[in-house]
């Protein structure tokens, strides 16, 4: 069972925050290096995996069927970090997802496909 009710309503929470994610980003965006609050989710949701990973499983499971983009490559993400093989098969599930995604990293704001995205992560990149 996953820890308390507060726990389990951060959790939610931080899910709902990544299923509308509109960029992807693991680090702090422009000159301040502000976080996004996707970011801020997403570092959430990551905590949560080392003392309930069950949970956080299901979770990122729903996630890879999200309407946001940026949701469906969080979601790989997080669970590759949880369960590599399970998060080579989300990645390989996604190469074929035409959807744009936008990206930011430090002061560089880009965007590809989520397919483009799961091939790199694929390939090791």
């Amino acid at each position: 069972m996953f820890g308390t009710r507060r726990q389990r309503d951060e959790l939610a929470a931080a899910v709902a925050v990544l299923a509308d994610a509109e960029t992807v980003s693991f680090g702090g965006v422009g000159l301040a290096g502000t976080l996004l609050p996707e970011t801020e989710a997403y570092q959430r949701v990551e905590a949560a995996t080392a003392d309930h990973p069950d949970e956080v499983r299901g979770q990122l499971e729903r996630l890879l069927s999200a309407r946001s983009p940026a949701a469906r490559v969080y979601a790989a993400t997080l669970l590759e970090r949880l369960d590599p093989v399970a998060g080579r098969a989300a990645w390989a599930g996604l190469r074929a997802d035409s959807a744009e995604v936008n990206t930011a990293t430090g002061c560089v704001l880009g965007s590809t496909t989520v397919g483009e995205y799961a091939a790199d992560r694929l390939a090791g990149s």
